[in-house]
C-alpha cells in the first residue's frame, strides 16, 4: 500500500523543497495585497518561505518575490513576516 502522498513547495529564500506545512504561505489576494496566509487557504497566488530569519533576509535581498508577482512587499508586510518568523523559530527552540 501507497504511503499519504505529501505536497511539497519551495522556499523563495533558500531555494530548498520542504513539506508544504512546514512553510509559511504569503498569498496574492484578488485585490492584488500580499498577505500571510497562515491556513494556506486564502484565493489567489502564493508563495512559501521557510521560518528562518535567514531564508527571509535572503528573499528580501534577492527580491523574490518581486519578480514572481511584480509586486514590491510594503513594510508592514515584512514586519509581520519577521514577528510570525520570530514565533516559529521560537517554538522549535522549545522542544
Amino acid at each position: 500500500m501507497k504511503g499519504k502522498h505529501i505536497p511539497m513547495r519551495t522556499c523563495v529564500g533558500c531555494g530548498s523543497a520542504f513539506p508544504k506545512k512546514e512553510l509559511l504561505r504569503i498569498a496574492l489576494t484578488p485585490e492584488k495585497e500580499l498577505k500571510i496566509d497562515p491556513a494556506g487557504k486564502l484565493p489567489g497566488r502564493g508563495f512559501y518561505i521557510c521560518p528562518k530569519s535567514d531564508c527571509l533576509e535572503r528573499a528580501i535581498k534577492n527580491k523574490n518575490w518581486a519578480k514572481k508577482f511584480n509586486l514590491v512587499p510594503g513594510q508592514d508586510l515584512i514586519s509581520a513576516l519577521k514577528e510570525a518568523i520570530g514565533e516559529e523559530e521560537g517554538k522549535v527552540g522549545e522542544d
